[in-house]
């Protein structure tokens, strides 16, 4: 399936369920709203998407905790769930949120090098889903494609089930 393929499928269930989705992405930049916005007739179903790239970024726009930050750092499941959870309340019109996060590289830790943490969270639902993944791919720009393209697979994935 290309991004194409993934972004259109994301679009055509969202429609189908009439669902509005806003994102927050960290380490893919954008790169998800980006594919998503490719599809005409995105912007139905697509609220925005907050590039929250830095930590002082995540803590004013999306109300993620300083502490949390510290003690887990901005490559974690609380993270994420804080940024999800954030984004989510930012944006009443949307009924389900996604946040990336995740460090790409090239001066990661050595335990944070290719992780990735993918959070969902609906409207009225006070359970957050997320998802760690190792990401395989080498280089920055690769890593990048390969979050995004996880991050919309796992949105179908989920709005399928």
């Amino acid at each position: 399936m290309t991004f194409s393929d993934e972004s259109a499928n994301v679009l055509k269930l969202l429609a189908e369920q009439k669902l509005r989705l806003v994102l927050t992405e960290s380490c893919t930049g954008g790169r998800i709203a980006a594919e998503l916005v490719a599809v005409p007739g995105a912007s139905a179903w697509l609220c925005g998407s907050a590039v929250t790239y830095r930590e002082e970024t995540k803590k004013a726009w999306l109300g993620v905790l300083a502490n949390s930050l510290t003690r887990y750092s901005a490559v974690s499941e609380e993270v994420a769930k804080e940024m999800v959870c954030g984004v989510l309340a930012m944006t009443p019109e949307a009924d389900l949120a996604v946040a990336v996060t995740g460090h790409l590289g090239p001066d990661a830790p050595v335990e944070e090098d290719g992780i990735l943490f993918i959070a969902i969270a609906w409207r009225g639902n006070d359970d957050c889903q997320i998802t760690r993944h190792q990401l395989v791919t080498q280089s920055r720009s690769e890593r990048q494609r390969e979050a995004a393209k996880s991050a919309l697979r796992l949105l179908i994935e989920r709005l399928t089930t």
